[in-house]
């Protein structure tokens, strides 16, 4: 197992709540590492359709099998778990849970209703060039970078990424796609999803790639909702303080993977990414997203941000901090 940065946080966090979330893309490393820090209590999948019916229909019964606590997997599967969790933790001040999941909008709207400030919530992405590099398991180059992205089955099990993507897409239309939200047309879904991976780095035109991909504006913005809710892309919002009112207000679109992104592009090789047209876009989606991880898996919430107006000056990142904001070009 390739050691995680986040691990120290759990561990440290652990000793201070009696709930820890831990949310983020499917296959990012999440069961391994829990498995792996929480040897001395039961893993739970509610991924099992039988776990899941016996958490469902008998939720304080389910529960009372973990006496000092467990980790329970994909947890947006039994939203009925919540309150009953809360009652338990309240009464029993020894106890701890650790919930896991992939999406992020059901897992945290159902924590902000009942777990609010008894849960850590902290979230695993796909390795970090940190965490590959102590392992001698960087690539050579950049464009190989891009082109491998990082999730863990690349490197763990060595997986060739032409193998890896495809499948991981397929799975996540399949079976994420129709958990978040009931779309009728997964082909559609699937092209814009492929779309969206030609905007990685560009401000987002609501209209433009509604156009494109043969939806209304609408549903191209609940569209989004669904990728950013399952971890697939990310946005950028403009930045507005000390700035005039003449700067773009729309996001900016991201992947957490380049390699997804890759993917999806229908990109092959590192050489590809070497002449493909917008090289600069996906080379920028890996920066962002490696600052990004480098705040994530410590616990430190990103205030990332851009800034760009209607003359096209721009600076890719501002990193709002407390004593002002730094520009990152």
């Amino acid at each position: 197992m390739i050691p995680r940065e986040t691990a120290a946080i759990i561990i440290k966090l652990r000793k201070q709540f009696p709930v820890i979330t831990l949310t983020g893309p499917r296959q990012s490393g999440k069961t391994t590492l829990l498995r792996s820090i929480y040897k001395d209590i039961p893993y739970v999948s509610l991924e099992d359709i039988d776990i899941r019916n016996t958490a469902i229909n008998d939720p304080r019964g389910f529960l009372n099998n973990f006496p000092r606590g467990a980790v329970l997997d994909e947890i947006q599967r039994t939203p009925e778990l919540f309150s009953y969790i809360q009652g338990i933790i309240d009464e029993n001040k020894e106890i701890h849970f650790v919930l896991s999941g992939s999406q992020n909008f059901l897992l945290l709207e159902n924590i902000s209703q009942s777990l609010a400030g008894r849960a850590a919530i902290l979230k695993l992405l796909p390795f970090s060039m940190t965490e590959l590099q102590v392992e001698g398991l960087i690539p050579d180059s950049y464009e190989q970078l891009i082109f491998k992205g990082m999730y863990p089955g690349i490197y763990d099990r060595d997986i060739e990424p032409g193998f890896f993507y495809p499948s991981y897409i397929s799975t996540y239309i399949e079976r994420d796609v129709r958990q978040i939200k009931n779309i009728e047309n997964l082909n559609s879904f699937s092209n814009f999803l492929q779309l969206c991976a030609g905007r990685a780095g560009q401000i987002v035109n609501l209209d433009s790639l509604a156009t494109d991909a043969g939806i209304s504006p609408n549903t191209a913005k609940s569209w989004l909702s669904v990728l950013e809710a399952s971890y697939i892309i990310f946005f950028l919002q403009p930045y507005y303080k000390n700035f005039n009112k003449r700067i773009i207000k729309s996001p900016k679109l991201y992947f957490y993977d380049t390699g997804l992104a890759c993917s999806l592009l229908g990109i092959s090789s590192a050489d590809q990414v070497k002449t493909y047209h917008s090289k600069g876009a996906l080379f920028e989606n890996l920066i962002i997203t490696e600052l990004m991880k480098s705040r994530l898996h410590h616990g430190v919430n990103p205030r990332f941000y851009f800034w760009q107006n209607k003359t096209k000056q721009e600076i890719d990142l501002i990193i709002d901090k407390p004593e002002g904001p730094v520009p990152i070009e």
